[in-house]
């Protein structure tokens, strides 16, 4: 092996470890911990429309979030457990009536098929306390295609500038 094909393996070798450690620590931003409560327990802590939609996979009225017209810079998180989903960035106005996003932040969210409504959709959960978000369709705009479609009381907002 030539001195220049080895520097440059050597090279590549080391910016991917650097990757690797950025990445895990980007990941490891905001821990996940399975949260589990009781019925009772959900039902104290949440507000009655809230409760039907996060754990009876409940829908609400379309039109009625006032996190339609929310387009300051920031985090979209699960009403339940705080748990980000979402980032202000990947927000569109798809015209349904439910805020849209057309990615979620990755290993937030969990998904299962629902055939409720006689075919099969992809419904999906918060990945840390299994709150029912919304669905998932194939309709939505690029780079993804992807329309995840999300009731707006499963969730609440924290602007960026309160992070601070």
């Amino acid at each position: 092996m030539k001195r220049r094909e080895f520097m440059m393996q050597a090279f590549i070798a080391t910016m991917g470890i650097g990757l690797l450690r950025w990445g895990t620590a980007f990941a490891a931003e905001e821990e996940i911990k399975e949260i589990t409560m009781s019925d009772e327990e959900w039902k104290k802590k949440l507000p009655p429309q809230a409760y039907d939609v996060l754990r009876c996979e409940g829908t609400e009225r379309a039109f009625t979030s006032p996190l339609l017209e929310e387009h300051r810079p920031g985090t979209f998180v699960c009403a339940g457990c705080g748990l980000s989903l979402f980032t202000s960035d990947k927000k569109f106005d798809s015209g349904t009536g439910w805020p849209s996003f057309f990615e979620a932040i990755p290993g937030h969210i969990k998904t299962k098929t629902d055939t409720k409504l006689f075919m099969p959709r992809t419904e999906y959960h918060c990945a840390q306390c299994g709150g029912h978000q919304g669905h998932v369709f194939n309709d939505g705009p690029q780079p993804t295609g992807l329309r995840y479609c999300n009731n707006g009381v499963a969730l609440a907002f924290k602007p960026e500038d309160e992070k601070k």
